[in-house]
């Protein structure tokens, strides 16, 4: 008989586990990946991050240049399969089932790669055709997209190698945003963009985020972005989570002699290095 209750003690922890992981757009557990370097030099890229994005959440994992963030990005998107660890995506196992989870999320990344010899409309209207999105239906949704982004749709008609790296990132954006990706994986997002424009894409992802309840993983080294667009914040530094809370809480655990630090301060004092330091 106490066999039997085991038993169904632990199929009752197994529903418990697969629910708690429905209820999280994102779920990463242990997950380690290291790369070769040179040769008897190994990099640990990722070790041991786990961390959850909840539904209808934005989660901002702020680190410096070398810090694994866009690592974490490809594991995540399948394009990298990690050493260790587990990666589920709305309660699905993306190692296991990559094509599956491929269809709810969407990736943009400072590495967004384009037809170069192609306009940019001809780039977003073939992207759209991939996600099984027709000309007819991807066309009025391009020209919206382009306006809420402050790129010029004058320019849309001109191919992608005449394009700045910021006009470029637009529409790597615009290209994501696309299928309406209800969990969206952002590396780096406003790297390369003006102030204003800086403005236009940060406007735009609080508001498909309103609008379509998307979760997002917010990657950046960008301190007022970060603190801007996410419910919670993770430090990373060298493949590692140090911290990850809601801003004000986690400036609140360093905080000293009564004075709050600013989210630059709090990253120094996580780490013992400035963002330019830890790049470095």
């Amino acid at each position: 008989m106490a066999h039997r209750l085991g038993e169904a003690g632990s199929e009752g922890a197994a529903v418990r586990q697969r629910e708690s992981s429905a209820m999280n757009a994102l779920e990463l557990r242990g997950v380690e990946k290291s790369f070769k370097k040179r040769r008897s030099e190994v990099v640990r890229a990722l070790d041991s991050v786990s961390f959850t994005v909840g539904r209808g959440e934005v989660v901002g994992i702020l680190g410096p240049n070398g810090s694994g963030k866009s690592t974490l990005v490809r594991v995540i998107s399948t394009l990298v399969v990690p050493d260790a660890g587990s990666v589920r995506v709305f309660g699905v196992d993306a190692i296991r089932h990559p094509k599956t989870v491929q269809r709810s999320m969407n990736r943009v990344s400072v590495e967004a790669s384009f037809f170069k010899k192609l306009s940019a409309m001809e780039n977003l209207l073939y992207g759209a055709k991939l996600y099984g999105v027709t000309t007819r239906e991807a066309k009025p949704r391009i020209k919206e997209i382009l306006d809420n982004i402050g790129f010029d749709r004058k320019r849309a008609s001109e191919p992608m190698e005449h394009l700045s790296r910021g006009m470029q990132q637009k529409i790597a954006l615009a290209r994501a945003l696309l299928t309406s990706p209800v969990l969206m994986l952002l590396d780096e997002p406003t790297t390369g963009l003006d102030p204003r424009s800086k403005r236009d894409v940060q406007a735009f992802i609080r508001r498909i985020k309103a609008a379509h309840d998307s979760s997002i993983l917010l990657c950046t080294h960008d301190m007022d972005e970060a603190e801007e667009l996410c419910d919670r914040v993770g430090i990373m530094v060298d493949g590692r989570i140090l911290a990850l809370e809601e801003p004000e809480k986690l400036k609140r655990r360093y905080a000293r002699d009564g004075h709050v630090p600013s989210l630059e301060e709090t990253f120094m004092a996580a780490t013992g290095y400035t963002v330019e330091e830890a790049s470095a």
